[in-house]
């Protein structure tokens, strides 16, 4: 070692032996509620039971009733209280005192394949795997067994007192319930209640043991298969492995499991641990569990200092503004591929229930119950629930909603206000094709609607030539400064709000399939280029939404586009009148294309439904797998897998699973074994 050569030298090799006699039956048992030196050897064990299955052991000890650290009337007085004062075969305790207490096990851990005991002798290490560690902690199951022995004394007793009363038993109407058909998600949840465990543990029975002490002739005998029982040279090859393929396999790597620690508890918030969280996630827990809240009351419950935009972005993401209040989204509440804890209704129909009649609070105060149930027709709790979210029930109105209206919030933050009204106009629209409805049937009765005032054409003409007038000196001295040959942009005026405008007139239209554009109609404001910018600006946003979905109807676009316009400021979009026309020449004019695909005859899909778009062209290799893919659903609107698989591989010879997955994944959408491209399934 002085010269360096060997710093770490070999003392002594031992052969290591597999003992296999006991390696199904060997358990370790860990008793953590004592101490090392007070072992449980000498204490004589009345009895032993096991449920193999369930790796459960109980085992049964007796008191030293004669110890002076033994109180005798406590021991009485349980022994009273499990048993009561008559005797039986049953009884808990047989000497009218606590003589014994048991000890029931649970899993240390539910992997056992690192842990062996090992016994060293004579210079070899024989190691047998361990089968299962169950620590054993005492049972009071006696205390239950008395609190039930207490209430059938009380529930004796009050029987006694009211045998008058149940000889003169109303006759009562009984209500019949046909239990609905359990749905996969109901069932996954009650396999993993607590009832559904407690009962499968029942019902293995109880396998009864002989315990024998640690220098009993028997423990002797059973202790002696920890010894590998053959040791034969010409039977144990020798192990050739590497030293890093050794410790390989004496310590194999273990995923270990994380544990996820819960955002909130169910019921309580706990503020200091909410804190800890990123402001997202603050948010998200805070909406989740108060359901509504004014947003200066959100900045109250989160920690001083914190960014009031900042918090705006966050709350977006998880609410709606449902009058100046924020209310958390359905989806929220509701995630996918979960259900009613009520009725076992899906959560997406659900969420389209629940955003009605979030709906129907931005146009009125109160709503009537029973005509949300005539609409969305969801079972009442359901629709209770989602009332009692947002709302109260009044005497002769309905439920109404909790909070006043935050006009303050709405003038404050009036960007964030425009937003949240695109936002339901979608929501409304989708709302109006799934319960088949106008937004006028909804419109309060009693409310004082202004008649509908027509202008002649005559009268508009005077109203503009009016305007002119006033606006001579300005015109001119513009035209003078710009004479030398620039153009001069004339941005039209729009009509007082008190100056009445013929409704049922022909106008430019100011708005964007539907939803009214964030800018006035006119010249475009931004270049002199004739809308340029605007046209500019849409091929962009084309090029950036094909690249996330590859695949889209025009229907999906639209409502795609009129999101983004939705999320621009106020008075910061380009975009005025953008007919279908001119989306799908925004389309084409980029690396897409239109596929034909061929819908059946019978088909209920709207035109532009029917209409779809896909990349083409990025530049990468993988365009040629997606333009197949393309030609396929131009000969029919649905194709299994197997054909897909089997055209790449005679176009591409070897193509990969993971592209094949990738290209069905970016493109397509899977329906009863069949494949559709992304927004052409059929209901």
């Amino acid at each position: 070692m002085a010269s360096g050569d060997d710093d770490d030298p070999i003392i002594e090799e031992i052969d290591v032996y597999l003992a296999k006699s006991l390696a199904d039956k060997l358990y370790l048992f860990q008793y953590p509620v004592r101490p090392s030196t007070m072992t449980y050897d000498d204490v004589n064990h009345l009895a032993a039971r096991i449920k193999p299955k369930q790796q459960r052991v109980e085992l049964e000890m007796a008191i030293n009733t004669m110890s002076p650290n033994y109180c005798r009337s406590k021991g009485e007085q349980i022994a009273l209280n499990v048993d009561g004062t008559a005797y039986d075969e049953t009884n808990t305790y047989t000497a009218k005192m606590m003589d014994k207490q048991t000890f029931s096990s649970i899993q240390a851990t539910t992997n056992t394949s690192r842990y062996a005991a090992a016994i060293f002798r004579k210079g070899e290490l024989h190691v047998t795997p361990l089968t299962g560690i169950l620590q054993m902690r005492p049972s009071f199951s006696y205390l239950d067994k008395a609190d039930n022995k207490t209430r059938e004394r009380e529930a004796a007793n009050e029987g006694g007192d009211s045998s008058q009363d149940e000889a003169e038993e109303e006759v009562k109407a009984i209500t019949v319930r046909f239990s609905r058909p359990e749905s996969e998600q109901a069932r996954q949840r009650r396999i993993q209640s607590y009832e559904f465990l407690q009962k499968k543990q029942a019902e293995e029975p109880w396998a009864h043991l002989h315990y024998h002490g640690v220098k009993d002739s028997r423990s002797e005998h059973e202790r002696q298969y920890l010894y590998c029982q053959s040791v034969d040279a010409s039977e144990n090859s020798e192990l050739v492995k590497t030293p890093k393929e050794y410790l390989t396999m004496l310590m194999p790597p273990v995923a270990e499991e994380k544990v996820v620690k819960p955002v909130g508890p169910s019921n309580v918030l706990s503020m200091a641990q909410l804190r800890t969280l990123p402001l997202g996630d603050q948010v998200k827990t805070l909406m989740k569990n108060v359901k509504m809240m004014p947003f200066a009351n959100l900045m109250g419950l989160l920690a001083s200092g914190t960014d009031s935009t900042a918090v705006l972005r966050c709350i977006q993401q998880v609410a709606l503004l449902v009058q100046g209040n924020w209310v958390v989204k359905s989806d929220v509440l509701y995630p996918k591929n979960t259900c009613s804890p009520h009725s076992g209704v899906p959560a997406e129909v659900l969420c389209r229930g629940r955003d009605f009649v979030m709906w129907r609070f931005t146009l009125e105060r109160s709503v009537m119950r029973k005509e949300i149930t005539g609409i969305i027709k969801l079972p009442p709790e359901d629709v209770k629930e989602f009332l009692e979210h947002v709302a109260a029930p009044r005497v002769n109105r309905g439920w109404e909603f909790l909070l006043p209206t935050d006009g303050e919030f709405i003038k404050k933050h009036p960007d964030v206000a425009h937003r949240q009204h695109m936002l339901w106009l979608g929501i409304q629209s989708k709302l109006e094709k799934v319960f088949n409805f106008s937004k006028e049937d909804f419109m309060p009765k009693n409310s004082l609607q202004p008649e509908p005032v027509h202008v002649s054409g005559e009268q508009r003409l005077k109203v503009a030539q009016d305007r002119v007038q006033e606006r001579r000196p300005s015109l001119q001295k513009d035209l003078d400064s710009k004479r030398a040959g620039s153009s001069v942009h004339i941005k039209q005026e729009p009509v007082g709000e008190d100056e009445p405008m013929d409704t049922s007139s022909s106008i430019p239209n100011g708005s964007v399939n539907g939803y009214p554009s964030t800018a006035s109609p006119g010249f475009d404001h931004t270049n002199g280029n004739g809308g340029d910018a605007s046209t500019l600006e849409l091929q962009d946003f084309v090029k950036k939404i094909f690249r996330k979905h590859f695949v889209l109807t025009l229907n999906e676009f639209k409502r795609l586009f009129n999101l983004h316009l939705a999320s621009m400021p106020v008075g910061r979009s380009v975009f005025h009148s953008v007919s279908d026309h001119m989306l799908q020449e925004a389309i084409l004019l980029s690396p897409c294309k239109q596929i034909m695909v061929p819908f059946p005859a019978q088909s209920k899909a709207a035109p532009d439904e029917q209409k779809v778009f896909g990349l083409w062209e990025t530049g990468d290799d993988f365009d040629k797998h997606r333009r197949l893919l393309y030609d396929l659903f131009t000969k029919n609107y649905r194709i299994r897998r197997n054909m897909i698989q089997a055209r790449l591989a005679q176009e591409f010879e070897d193509v990969p699973k993971a592209d094949i997955d990738r290209l069905l994944n970016e493109c397509c959408s899977s329906h009863a074994g069949m494949w559709y491209l992304k927004g052409t399934i059929q209901s």
